[in-house]
């Protein structure tokens, strides 16, 4: 008999061999791409908080002079003998340059070639005039006077200052030209990753180029409308403000396009690091680039960042001068990176001539569907880029860029109770609305009342035991306020005609001379709790169900907590121990703040960036008192500290770092509100909307359609 071959005999046909291969391909691909996004999911945020906090705490923790340039003139000999003194005193800290004459020392700082000048006159009279302008960063006044004021004492000099270039009533505490950049900076580099991953069609440089022109235009006039007539910063200059904005967008804009050809999505890296990273530093905005590493002095020649804010200060405060040369820089570099980028898609053409354009990864930015009309799509695209240029511009400069106390509280001590209401009375008549005045006759309580931070300070009267007045402050609890009732108290004292000694309950550390560490320390746990659940919802879904997520965060917050403290701490020396109350409140805090950001992803996608970066970072900021006191801002802010999570986060660290955390437990109780209260709308959201754990399909037909 013959047998006829089986499938025993044989094995499969060899069509189930070919299916069962495919089948083991498909799967080895959605593993490869399933790991992909948990490394996204991972890596993304690590970088992005890591390169933001580990940038801005290496170089305003402790801000040095280094190679400081000060010009000296006077008579030939003693000008020598000045600029060798300081030289020898500061070797590392100055650069001199002796100048022929008074005028030329004054043209110097003009043209902001040295941060200050001192002119020193003949022996007979004996005194040196130290030059400075206040228009071209108010932080870097303080560190000139610091470093000449020693040096002409010591030679038996009286001191006189002259402030050159004053800044504008409209903006005085100068910063409007820094936030205003800032805005104009996230402006030209923000909308391209999205623009990558949603509509990369617009991308095409013939089309691309247009609309960054009109894009650039639009923002210009944002930006100038909101400084300008709506807060009243900027005065005058119309025509240049808008010139100036629309090229720092365009330009920005330009080199961002580069960036996404030769990197993709990895672009928003490289726009973060240079632009703000490295840029916001070296931009010599909030403070002088001669107090940072070398480096940044090198960069502040070429970045966009600082020829933008050098371009907006020329043109506000020194009437022009100077202005060119930053517009060149913005000029060539737009220029050179439109022809990189040419180069860049003929390279890519002759390569591969049916390339067509980048698949879309983020179909929508909101949580529904990719909308059918491009329309809808582009002008929701549009939306979220010019939000927060809006936001961030109106909040943050519209809290900081006229800074005045407005009933900040002091205690005014004197022997008994009557005698500090009469002194409490007459200081109000002459400072109303400066300060919240309150009459003590005990100098314990007082001080006591300083190092809780119930009060400010606390002014002593002269007494038969004591004939000198003595202000009580507390350094730790912010160097703005600090210096504000030191100046102001100061003013009081020599008013009465009597002497007045300081006291402070509590000195910042070596590591942290501004009072900002506790800032950037919060910052890195906020960051850190919404990025990683605006990045996860896109690039790995599959962990937004309650159930994965809840312990993915845990594992985070335990991850970036620590990440911030040895940023922080061992790698810029900013911090000093305390690891397990910084490391355990963070925790705390970036789960509360990731919850929170959930709530707001679940309703409206990517878009959400916008509601949460508003109230977390652009009111929060502000607010938490960490850059500048609560009681030199609106109202609106002191309502706003008690309840935001960044405050919260703020007075924790500067609690742990100087009062051995005598006000953490109610900070993280804030905490505790806000994370419980958001996984509740969560709980809530997820029973009548289901949750997305797959990422979205662009469908065939519209995917061809757009391109």
């Amino acid at each position: 008999m013959t047998s006829t071959p089986t499938a025993t005999d044989e094995g499969p046909p060899a069509h189930d061999s070919e299916v069962d291969s495919e089948v083991e391909v498909e799967a080895s691909r959605a593993k490869k791409e399933r790991i992909g996004r948990y490394v996204a999911m991972i890596l993304l945020p690590f970088l992005m908080v890591g390169m933001m906090i580990t940038g801005y705490l290496a170089t305003m923790h402790a801000p040095t002079p280094h190679n400081m340039p000060i010009a000296v003139s006077g008579p030939a000999p003693q000008a020598e003998q000045f600029a060798q003194a300081l030289a020898a005193e500061n070797p590392s800290g100055v650069d001199i340059r002796v100048v022929a004459t008074d005028a030329d020392a004054r043209q110097s700082v003009l043209d902001r070639e040295v941060a200050g000048a001192v002119v020193l006159s003949d022996q007979a009279a004996g005194t040196a005039t130290v030059l400075t302008a206040t228009a071209a960063g108010a932080s870097q006044v303080g560190t000139v006077t610091g470093l000449l004021a020693p040096q002409v004492l010591a030679q038996g000099l009286t001191l006189e200052a002259e402030d050159l270039a004053p800044l504008p009533a409209s903006d005085s505490a100068g910063l409007t030209a820094m936030f205003m950049t800032t805005a104009l900076m996230l402006a030209g580099y923000m909308p391209l990753s999205v623009m990558l991953s949603n509509s990369p069609e617009l991308l095409r440089f013939r089309r691309f180029v247009p609309i960054l022109a009109g894009w650039s235009a639009l923002i210009a006039g944002l930006v100038w409308f909101v400084a300008g007539p709506i807060l009243g910063a900027l005065e005058g200059n119309t025509a240049a403000v808008l010139g100036i904005s629309w090229l720092a967008v365009f330009a920005v804009g330009t080199v961002q396009l580069f960036l996404t050809r030769i990197l993709g999505p990895m672009a928003v890296l490289a726009g973060m690091l240079f632009l703000m990273v490295l840029g916001v530093p070296a931009s010599n905005m909030g403070m002088s680039v001669y107090t940072m590493p070398s480096f940044y002095a090198t960069l502040h020649k070429f970045l966009p960042t600082p020829a933008t804010g050098e371009a907006l200060r020329s043109v506000l405060y020194f009437g022009g001068n100077g202005v060119g040369t930053h517009l060149t820089v913005l000029g060539i570099g737009a220029v050179l990176a439109l022809a990189a980028t040419l180069g860049v898609d003929a390279l890519k053409r002759r390569r591969n001539p049916d390339a067509g354009t980048p698949q879309v990864s983020m179909p929508s930015l909101t949580a529904g569907p990719r909308p059918t009309s491009t329309k809808v799509r582009y002008a929701t695209l549009a939306i979220f880029p010019l939000g927060m240029v809006a936001m961030m511009i109106t909040f943050m400069l519209g809290a900081m860029y006229q800074p005045a106390p407005q009933d900040m509280p002091v205690t005014v001590v004197a022997a008994n109770t009557e005698q500090a209401e009469q002194a409490v009375g007459g200081l109000d008549r002459n400072m109303p609305g400066l300060f919240d005045l309150r009459a003590s006759d005990s100098v314990d309580e007082a001080r006591a009342q300083v190092e809780d931070r119930t009060v400010v300070a606390a002014y002593v009267l002269p007494s038969a035991d004591n004939p000198s007045a003595t202000l009580i402050t507390n350094q730790a609890a912010g160097v703005s306020q600090h210096q504000v009732v030191t100046q102001v108290f100061g003013q009081v004292a020599a008013g009465q005609q009597v002497p007045m000694s300081s006291e402070t309950v509590a000195s910042l550390d070596g590591g942290d001379t501004m009072g900002t560490v506790s800032l950037y320390v919060a910052m890195g746990w906020i960051m850190s709790g919404f990025m990683i659940i605006v990045v996860a919802a896109n690039a790995a879904p599959m962990v937004m169900g309650l159930r994965k997520l809840l312990p993915v965060l845990a594992g985070w917050a335990v991850f970036m907590s620590v990440v911030v403290w040895l940023i922080a701490g061992p790698i810029v020396g900013a911090v000093d121990g305390h690891f397990l109350p910084l490391v355990g409140t963070g925790i705390v805090a970036i789960i509360a703040t990731a919850l929170f950001t959930t709530v707001f992803v679940r309703l409206m996608g990517l878009l959400a960036v916008l509601p949460v970066v508003a109230i977390l970072m652009f009111l929060g900021v502000p607010a938490s008192g960490g850059a500048l006191s609560i009681y030199m801002e609106p109202a609106l802010f002191r309502f706003l500290h008690d309840i935001l999570p960044m405050p919260a986060a703020v007075e924790s660290v500067r609690s742990i770092l100087y009062f051995g955390g005598d006000t953490v437990g109610s900070h993280l109780l804030t905490f505790v509100i806000w994370g419980a209260v958001s996984l509740l709308c969560v709980v809530i959201i997820d029973r009548f909307r289901p949750v997305r754990t797959e990422p979205l399909e662009l469908e065939p037909e519209r995917e061809a359609a757009a391109v």
